[in-house]
């Protein structure tokens, strides 16, 4: 079983990102993509101790100081960077192809906000625009055991409850997924739930955070949850979206990690 889990860090300082990795590490997830990291010390901590703890760690920090994502893993596995090479924003979308039967690709998202303002209204459309581009290149067969997942910033058309201010292009890029045949696992395993993975403060909720597949892995797909104890523990504002996908790991790194030895 290949268990992958995605969790926004909201750029945790050295504190908090020591709770965030005892958290994770009384977990056993294969993979681990987390998403708004950065170039402070908070992230250095908690990168340097899931390498500590056996984790192979993929993680591009971006010269300018933006904010990133990370992937983290205990199954043997190789940076794909051909794979992000043409996104615009390379540190927020990390690629590794896993050593699973079949072979399983995994892309981290972290996808940029926007208030409105020109600038990062463009940046978000620019950088939506150019992982569809990727995506849409990658041969059909590449895409089957494909896995793509981190906070996305958007929400669907159908979202309950609904929200103005929304733009065109951020509907449109869930809508692009589903075209390039990628599956909404969540929503595969619970169509009638609408999910939120992060509350606002008058209590509105949004569901911002993802994990998609390929046809090829969509039958083996076992289970999908929002894990929303980080959230209310005060170790991060978002929910936690964990899948299983019912796929064999070769070996596995770091098997006795909860008890500090890998």
């Amino acid at each position: 079983m290949l268990s992958i889990l995605t969790i926004n860090v909201q750029a945790a300082a050295p504190a908090r990102a020591q709770r965030l990795l005892t958290w994770l590490l009384a977990r056993d997830d294969d993979v681990i993509i987390l998403t708004e990291t950065s170039n402070g010390p908070g992230t250095r901590h908690l990168l340097a101790e899931l390498r500590a703890a056996g984790l192979t760690v993929t993680h591009q920090p971006s010269p300018d100081g933006d904010r990133g994502c990370a992937i983290a893993t205990r199954v043997p596995s190789r940076p794909a960077p051909h794979l992000t090479a043409g996104i615009s924003l390379p540190g927020r979308a990390p690629a590794i192809t896993l050593d699973t039967d079949p072979t399983v690709t995994v892309l981290g998202l972290y996808v940029p906000s926007s208030n409105r303002a020109p600038t990062k209204v463009a940046k978000k459309r620019a950088f939506l625009t150019t992982v569809h581009n990727t995506l849409a290149t990658m041969a059909a067969a590449h895409r089957a055991h494909l896995v793509v997942g981190g906070d996305y910033n958007v929400i669907s058309r159908d979202h309950q409850p609904r929200y103005p201010g929304f733009l065109t292009f951020e509907y449109e890029f869930l809508d692009t997924l589903g075209d390039l045949g990628l599956a909404d696992i969540h929503q595969s395993l619970h169509p009638d739930v609408q999910a939120h993975s992060w509350i606002g403060r008058g209590g509105s909720g949004y569901r911002f955070d993802y994990l998609h597949t390929g046809p090829g892995l969509l039958p083996h797909l076992a289970a999908a949850a929002y894990l929303h104890q980080p959230r209310l523990d005060g170790l991060t504002d978002h929910a936690a979206h964990s899948v299983d996908i019912d796929v064999p790991a070769t070996v596995r790194r770091g098997a006795a990690l909860a008890t500090g030895t890998a």
